[in-house]
This record gives structure tokens, sequence and C-alpha cells, in this order.
């Protein structure tokens, strides 16, 4: 999913819920924030560098489908590209986007995972921030691949280590005293963080059908006015995920403390960080299997 990032799983709740969930309508109610604040990615993924000559598109975690309609704008008339994500409320945010531009795009409310797609049909497949979430990463890479002609080329972008982006984590840090009930991230996912190591990026590709794997390490600055950085904190992460619910005394004791901790990423009217990710591309060589 065009998928703060999203939210890391809970214990014993699964992704379907989640994004239909909490995690969902964060990002439905913050679309427009998280849009500029991840801009840069959508950037990368529909340069030149990335579609090359591509013509049928497949955006993996679409999300409310920014990065979907950025690729369908780029294409254009000549060109088909369709979004997938499981969150139903995103893609319905996603769709009416859609039904404003005159562009080639279709979106798809299902799990990429086990979604059976029609046939093998799409030259590239992306990704922002929308694979690290897959219960079964081996399962959703090789039917992404069923879905993928042969010689198709992937292309996504993932978050690295949680050390590497205290921006993600800080939040956690410092209301974790004062939220007893904070969800601890699951380690190894789904979420995240969950492809933090490049290695198991590279054994999840190829044991999925998935060759000339190529992984590498990408610093990207992103920025959101200050204004929006109270409503990142309490609608986004684990942290926002508890505040959409809680009471108004107890949002006012964690917010304060929060917004302090984050004073050094403000400088003036903007909010700044670097987003330490992943730029992972591969391709499908032979037949799927």
């Amino acid at each position: 999913m065009d998928k703060p990032t999203k939210a890391p799983a809970q214990s014993g709740v699964d992704q379907k819920t989640l994004w239909n969930g909490s995690a969902g309508r964060a990002w439905v109610h913050n679309q427009r924030l998280l849009d500029q604040l991840f801009a840069p990615f959508e950037a990368l993924l529909a340069s030149d560098g990335v579609l090359g000559a591509a013509t049928h598109v497949l955006d993996v975690g679409c999300g409310t489908g920014a990065t979907t309609l950025a690729i369908a704008r780029r294409l254009g008339v000549q060109g088909a590209c369709v979004g997938i994500d499981l969150s139903e409320p995103m893609i319905a945010v996603a769709r009416n986007r859609a039904a404003q531009e005159q562009v080639n795009v279709r979106f798809l409310a299902a799990d990429a995972q086990a979604h059976a797609f029609e046939r093998a049909d799409f030259d590239l497949i992306v990704s922002r921030f929308g694979v690290m979430f897959f219960e079964d990463p081996v399962r959703a890479f090789a039917n992404l691949r069923r879905a993928a002609r042969a010689d198709a080329r992937l292309s996504f972008i993932a978050w690295r280590s949680a050390a590497e982006n205290p921006f993600m984590t800080t939040a956690e840090r410092v209301a974790a005293p004062l939220l007893p009930n904070l969800p601890v991230r699951p380690p190894g996912g789904p979420g995240q963080f969950a492809f933090a190591d490049p290695d198991r990026i590279r054994a999840v590709l190829a044991e999925s059908g998935w060759s000339d794997i190529d992984v590498q390490a990408i610093d990207v600055a992103c920025a959101m006015p200050e204004d929006g950085l109270v409503p990142y904190l309490t609608w986004l992460g684990p942290v926002g995920q508890l505040l959409q619910d809680a009471d108004e005394r107890t949002r006012a004791r964690i917010i304060e403390p929060l917004r302090a901790a984050f004073a050094p990423y403000v400088h003036g009217g903007e909010v700044r960080f670097d987003a330490a990710c992943w730029h992972v591309s591969a391709r499908a060589q032979g037949s799927a299997r």
C-alpha cells in the first residue's frame, strides 16, 4: 500500500483488520499531509529512471493513490496503471481521486499477497512503503511474480532500520512510560521495519522468483508544515493509534511531551527529517513459478 508510514502490526490484530480500522482511518484523515510528506518517493517511482518503457504498472499497497495516479499521468492514454491495497477506506479515497482525473487507472480493494490477478500482464511492479506488511512475504512476492510478464521489473521503497529512522520512533520512546498499553513493534514484522535487513530482502525475493536483485540505501529529505506535526503524532504510528480513541485528558497529557521531543526537527514553519530507506529493484526472468 501507498503506504510514517503505516503503523506496525499490533499483537492479535491482522493486517486486514488494522488497515480497515485505525490505520486506514489515520491515512484517510491525513491524506493530504502524507502525500506532501512522501512526495519525494512518489517522484522517484514515477520518474523516467524507474518507469523506463513500461506501459502496464501495478502499484502494491497503493493506499489513497498518490503514487498510482502520478504514474498513470506519466503513462498517458497509451498505458494502464492498477493500484491494489487491502484497505477499503483508502481505496475509496483513491477511486474518488481517480474519478476527478482523466487517467487510465484502476484500483482494487484486495490483498496483493493472495489476489488472483487476471493474467501475467504487468511489465513493472512498484510500491512506496507498501510491501513490509505482508504476513508471508515469500508467498506475496511469488504471487506478484505470477502477475508479471517475463522480464518485468520490480521497484519498491522500504524503510531501513528503526535506529536509522529516529523520527519514526521518537513518539514511542517518549510515550512508552505514559502509555503502558502501547503496542510493541513485532520483531521481523509485518510492520514498518520488516525489511530493515537487506539480506532478508534478497532472500525473500530470490525464493519467490525474482532475480537481478539490487538493494540500494537512499536517504531522502522529507518535510511537512509545522502545524501538521501534532495531527501526525496523534493519528499515525502506534502512539497515534492509541490516541485516536483516547479521552481529551489523556491526549493533553501525552501531546505536550511529544511536541517537545520533536523540537529538533522543527525549523521555522517546517518539520524536516531524513528518511533512511532501501530502494530495491529486481527482475522477473523465465516463466512464473
